[in-house]
């Protein structure tokens, strides 16, 4: 289905990447055009090797194409600096990982105040920002505690909390279930969907499970390099 480039928070424009071993030339993306639409949710599966993480770091600056052009937010990225780069991600962008990423040493409130240190926010204006993020996860109660003392799934909400604080444009998922049980996984799916949902904040998910997929609105496949768009319906009969 075509997208109206014109409202795409991502693009990709005839992107490659390839990496360097030894002497070896190792294609990751080939020739890749993407469009990722305001208010979309969508779910990247592919086999590892197929360039999941490579596609989410190049969405993020955290590496450049070989070709083509990455756009965020009407922002072409190739004409950043490290440093213009780093403020973009702080201002427009919001990571969920696999591994939570929790300081073990600060408390919740701490760990989701932690990367608006960078931002230009007073104290007042951090610790708002903080609260109303740690509200949306339902973690309010839970701002004192260390990640010691929260389950696996609560601290994956905190981190969350943290993805959400500066109310990013782009809230990219790196398999955000991975390591949560059923039910976990459960709430921190629903908690996905009610941001995309309620909050118009577009998500890119990474994830190998299909029941996780299921929630995203728009399944792509990565095949060899390649994105190949793929039914969520078509996940109910795959298994």
């Amino acid at each position: 289905m075509p997208y109206d480039a014109s409202d795409s928070v991502v693009q990709l424009l005839d992107v490659s990447k390839e990496f360097m071993r030894d002497k070896i030339r190792i294609p990751v993306l080939t020739n890749t055009t993407l469009h990722i639409p305001k208010g979309d949710f969508a779910a990247i599966m592919g086999p590892s090797g197929s360039g999941k993480s490579t596609l989410l770091n190049l969405a993020a600056g955290l590496d450049r194409p070989t070709t083509g052009r990455v756009i965020v937010n009407g922002q072409d990225l190739g004409v950043l600096s490290e440093a213009g780069l780093s403020r973009f991600r702080s201002e427009n962008l919001g990571f969920i990982f696999q591994m939570y990423n929790l300081m073990p040493v600060l408390t919740a409130f701490e760990n989701v105040e932690l990367p608006l240190l960078l931002a230009p926010l007073n104290r007042a204006q951090r610790r708002q920002h903080v609260e109303a993020a740690l509200r949306i996860v339902s973690l309010a109660d839970r701002q004192d505690h260390y990640p010691r003392q929260l389950s696996g799934g609560q601290e994956q909400r905190v981190a969350i909390a943290r993805a959400i604080a500066n109310d990013p444009v782009l809230l990219l998922a790196d398999e955000p279930t991975g390591n949560l049980d059923a039910t976990s996984a459960q709430e921190v799916l629903d908690l996905l969907e009610l941001l995309n949902t309620q909050f118009g904040t577009t998500i890119i998910m990474v994830t190998h499970d299909p029941k996780a997929a299921r929630r995203a609105k728009r399944l792509l496949h990565l095949e060899k390099g390649t994105f190949v768009q793929a039914d969520i319906e078509a996940l109910e009969t795959s298994r």
